[in-house]
């Protein structure tokens, strides 16, 4: 029966029931975490072969067009990596820059260079401007809004349907306000809610006409390989597409191995085009004399190519999908036939976005904090924390055992059930 259709009576009744069963969970004295996407230990021992990759007095330290890895020089990185990352995201070698470890560092870098130095060196800093604004399609990534927020930009939240970000909300806004410097996309797999967006998505987003000569799309594929399935999302590629409507420099796309190989401990790319790429190395010669090439280097030789990143991926496949079907099966058995909740099936990535009825997602969250359970914050999908309807909470599956997980879950639907009674208890 919908707990929507309940009387009060029946409601006061589930309610009881089900609060004898979150005060056992309470008595356990449990202390879980699925706060954050983190990689399991499981995975991370898959990369361990990894550390000896190059690591003898012996070994060979050049990559494969001569340079030698342990000295200065290659600020875009290794031709051996580049051969590799740019097949991942389907552009060429000189549409790539290998970088250092982190994605997130570099979109944050790129935003910086952007506000000191303007985009392509030709239209003015965004310093110079009064204000400036970004887009954010919600629920979204809390790093890409907290970005935003440490330097003072002014974020506009744009709703995220099955198939993508609202388009026609983007394309006028964008048309219509040159404050509009940006948007952020997770755009296959995305973070939190797993939707891949669609090819007509990707087309409009190429033939964006925006007031601002320099509005750019950072372009998040975080999780292009994570996929879970035999049938995996497919995406259209951004950079043929802008290409094709003449919008050639609009886009930056970054990637890397943080879930792949060592979290952390990897490597990390930015694919744009090539006037873009020329004009951020022009600025990174000042600013570095080269990312680690040694780690490069060890990466490249510990997949081989492309086919051995990709048979990677399926040992990380084979031990995150029993977690994603647990967490999904849970939730089929025991929300779904109460009306209380909605979620999306990913194909891929690391997440599960949950949606409660309206008013309750920091309720579950307290409720789940004060028997031993860390979530994500409630709100934090969402621009400066702010979820108007308190309803997406963000599930992430892959850390903890799945014994653990089991048990997370079960308190979980147990603090939606209860979260839910309450909630419409007060209505009655």
């Amino acid at each position: 029966m919908l707990l929507t259709e309940m009387n009060k009576d029946q409601l006061i009744a589930f309610k009881n029931d089900v609060q004898k069963e979150y005060d056992d969970f309470k008595n356990q004295g449990l202390s879980l975490n699925m706060a954050r996407g983190k990689p399991s230990s499981s995975q991370l021992d898959l990369a361990m072969k990894m550390l000896a990759a190059v690591n003898s007095y012996d070994a060979d330290y050049k990559a494969s067009d001569g340079t030698d890895c342990r000295n200065y020089g290659g600020l875009d990185g290794i031709i051996d990596a580049k051969n590799i990352f740019s097949q991942m995201l389907g552009v060429s070698n000189d549409e790539i820059i290998v970088c250092g470890n982190s994605s997130l560092n570099i979109m944050y870098d790129t935003i910086a260079k952007c506000i000191i130095f303007g985009v392509d060196g030709v239209q003015k800093p965004w310093k110079d401007y009064e204000k400036i604004k970004w887009l954010c399609p919600a629920p979204g990534y809390d790093r890409h809004f907290a970005i935003c927020e440490s330097f003072g930009i002014e974020m506009i939240t744009i709703p995220l349907n099955e198939d993508g970000p609202d388009m026609d909300m983007i394309e006028k806004l964008v048309a219509e306000d040159d404050t509009i410097k940006g948007i952020w996309c997770v755009p296959m797999y995305s973070n939190p809610t797993g939707i891949t967006y669609s090819d007509e998505t990707v087309k409009r987003f190429a033939n964006l006409k925006p007031a601002a000569k320099d509005f750019r799309i950072f372009w998040d594929n975080a999780y292009c390989i994570h996929h879970l399935t035999d049938t995996p999302d497919t995406l259209l590629n951004i950079l043929d597409e802008c290409k094709k409507a003449g919008n050639d420099d609009m886009v930056y796309m970054f990637a890397s191995t943080s879930k792949i190989t060592f979290a952390g401990g990897g490597i990390a790319v930015m694919a744009t085009s090539k006037a873009n790429v020329d004009y951020i190395k022009s600025l990174m010669t000042v600013q570095t004399i080269g990312f680690d090439k040694i780690n490069q280097l060890r990466h490249a030789k510990f997949f081989g190519d492309y086919n051995g990143l990709m048979k990677q991926m399926d040992k990380h496949r084979e031990i995150l999908q029993p977690k994603f079907e647990m967490v999904l099966d849970t939730l089929d058995r025991e929300i779904a036939p109460l009306g209380i909740g909605r979620w999306h099936k990913p194909r891929g990535g690391y997440f599960v976005s949950f949606d409660t009825i309206d008013g309750c997602a920091k309720r579950v969250c307290q409720l789940c904090k004060e028997a031993g359970v860390v979530l994500t914050g409630a709100g934090a999908t969402f621009p400066y924390g702010k979820d108007a309807h308190d309803s997406n909470i963000r599930i992430a599956p892959s850390f903890p055992p799945v014994e653990e997980l089991e048990l997370a879950m079960k308190l979980f639907v147990t603090a939606v059930k209860l979260a839910t009674a309450e909630k419409l208890l007060e209505s009655k």
